[in-house]
């Protein structure tokens, strides 16, 4: 049995990978982690499912010792914390945290010189076959189609445009052999002029529950494509991310993402 740890216990996803943790037949939950102070501490992290499972979640990260891989989907601070954590014991890990700064881009590629890391801004099987089509989408349609990228998300999530959002920008933009800052438009505001050719526009609806819907716009004269994921629950990501989990087993160190672990 493969040893799971898991970040965010009593969040909703963290909830979500405890119970398909405890649905497999091929893993075992080994420890949950929360925040300092969370009034979740010391309670059983398999409680909320009926049957209680020996582990407390707790603040206290040595408990990774006892685990062969971290999956962690909370904020990047604590990511980063999980991630040095990880690096001593010797742990891989798990990365569907979004919203990482260049330099925690730059730790997460140190840190997989000491263990296997997949990290990726959507877990999701179905949103990284859709990142696939993106890319074949983007060589064909590389003249005369305007691209937009439209992402809406629940009023919880703190940064916009989402991970997945701004991955397949970069998908795009790789296909046509530029790098998305170069031709990203971020906001639209008053009198903004005729539309320049070559870019990708973003735009973000946050609100209710919605668990992540994602469409990219391929606007041409005459006709229009549509490339849309629209998740209804998070199981999705955290099948996913169980998968990850497995194709780490034998990984010693190195950086994967999504695509690699499909054999996309």
């Amino acid at each position: 049995m493969m040893r799971i740890a898991i970040a965010g216990a009593s969040g909703r996803m963290g909830r979500m990978l405890i119970e398909s943790v405890s649905q497999s037949t091929d893993l075992t939950l080994a420890a949950a982690l929360d925040v300092v102070g969370s009034p979740m501490i010391g309670q059983d992290a398999c409680a909320f499912l009926g049957k209680p499972s020996g582990v407390l979640i707790t603040e206290d990260l040595s408990v990774l010792k006892d685990a062969d891989c971290l999956i962690d989907f909370t904020r990047p601070e604590g990511s980063l914390l999980h991630l040095a954590a990880c690096a001593q014991y010797g742990v891989n890990m798990v990365i569907g945290t979004t919203g990482f700064d260049d330099a925690g881009k730059i730790a997460i590629t140190e840190a997989a010189k000491k263990i296997g890391v997949v990290f990726a801004p959507n877990m999701s099987v179905g949103v990284n076959a859709t990142l696939k089509l993106l890319d074949m989408a983007a060589r064909i349609l590389n003249s005369g189609y305007d691209v937009e990228v439209f992402e809406a998300h629940h009023h919880h999530k703190v940064d916009a445009p989402s991970g997945t959002a701004l991955k397949m920008g970069e998908v795009i933009a790789q296909a046509w052999g530029k790098p998305l800052d170069d031709i990203a438009t971020w906001t639209r505001e008053g009198h903004t002029g005729p539309r320049e050719t070559g870019t990708i526009g973003f735009s973000v609806v946050r609100g209710g529950d919605i668990v992540g819907d994602h469409t990219v716009y391929f606007c041409g004269i005459g006709e229009r494509i549509e490339i849309t994921h629209r998740s209804s629950s998070r199981a999705g990501y955290a099948e996913g991310s169980l998968r990850a989990a497995r194709f780490l087993k034998d990984k010693k160190t190195g950086l994967f993402d999504m695509q690699t672990v499909l054999g996309l």
